[in-house]
């Protein structure tokens, strides 16, 4: 086997497109593609079309325009249980009279006997289930619902896993605990899975990669590290994380701002906005400097400033070592180059 093999294009979405009534589509021109083994997140605020985009692959939903590819087959007017593709549904829709067992094999009906029950039986050991086999849905926590939920979506071996908003109806820390979970198991299984979601953090520590919708569009695609360092809009500095938005007169490599003269991480030439994570500007206590800190968030591993510097406000996120109070005056320090983002 070549090592160096790159993974095979499991999925193809071309130009889709839906349109309900006058007016703006909710889904417009979606194009992306996803790799065997891949997790994809479709991250953006609510009502930008994710989840339309997400029920047109599945079959859920009619397509207007556009086309949908599985393994380079054509399968946009195909049913959905013709489809080979898993759903993961917000609320897990597992069959309350039916037990955990149950519930994992319904899918297997068509299998052989005996196999399906081996198969129910490995599928319960991946999500470490196997000692609540015998339970209802109503005898488990969130968590072990949702893993009941996604081992009968990966039982009859889908080519493709969607999850919609899997995580919504967890509290906040079976969610920080369940999003590692979930992404470990699905890599176990090696199904590829589209995660749609609103949250920016499930999506940059779940995914491989970030397809990013605004407005039924999809603005732009890369590695969570690439689109937080790189944001291609406004837009997608502010949504991806917290930015600073300002604005500036560039000259090559360099920009001039409220701050000073700054370096660009890529050329730029006229007015220009840059995008300033908070992150990359330090703080020194300074009784002479024009900067204020105006409030004070303390978040235990570290703080959240909000600056003020004229007519300019900063948002700072520092360590908690440093020990800046409200009132105090500041000088501030850009640690890295700045982005600077189309007009």
């Amino acid at each position: 086997m070549n090592a160096s093999r790159q993974p095979a294009t499991l999925l193809e979405v071309q130009g889709l497109c839906r349109r309900f009534g006058a007016g703006r589509p909710a889904v417009d021109d979606v194009s992306f593609h996803l790799e065997e083994g891949e997790l994809l997140a479709l991250l953006g605020p609510s009502g930008c079309g994710k989840t339309t985009t997400l029920r047109m692959i599945a079959g859920l939903e009619r397509v207007d325009a556009g086309s949908v590819r599985l393994r380079g087959t054509p399968i946009t007017d195909w049913r959905p249980e013709r489809r080979g593709i898993g759903l993961v549904f917000q609320d897990y829709a597992l069959f309350p009279h039916l037990t955990v067992a149950e519930n994992v094999a319904f899918g297997l009906h068509r299998w052989p006997r005996q196999r399906g029950a081996a198969r129910t039986g490995e599928m319960l050991e991946l999500v470490g289930l196997n000692a609540l086999a015998r339970r209802y849905p109503h005898e488990l926590s969130g968590g072990q619902q949702q893993r009941v939920a996604l081992a009968r979506t990966l039982a009859p071996g889908p080519d493709l896993v969607l999850l919609d908003e899997p995580f919504s109806n967890l509290d906040a820390a079976m969610r920080v605990e369940m999003r590692q979970e979930v992404r470990q198991l699905l890599h176990r299984a090696g199904a590829a899975a589209i995660l749609v979601t609103h949250d920016q953090e499930e999506a940059m520590v779940m995914a491989d990669r970030l397809a990013l919708m605004e407005h039924g569009r999809l603005v732009q695609t890369g590695s969570p590290d690439e689109i937080y360092r790189q944001p291609a809009s406004a837009f997608v500095a502010c949504f991806l994380g917290r930015s600073n938005l300002l604005r500036g007169d560039a000259h090559g490599s360099a920009v001039d701002t409220p701050l000073g003269c700054l370096p660009l991480a890529s050329p730029a030439h006229g007015p220009t906005t840059i995008a300033l994570r908070p992150e990359q500007i330090r703080l020194v206590a300074d009784p002479q400097a024009p900067a204020l800190v105006e409030v004070r968030e303390f978040r235990g591993h570290d703080q959240l400033l909000r600056v003020r510097l004229d007519d300019t406000t900063l948002l700072v996120i520092c360590p908690n070592r440093h020990c800046l109070r409200e009132g105090e005056r500041v000088r501030l320090e850009v640690t890295e180059k700045v982005v600077p983002l189309p007009c």
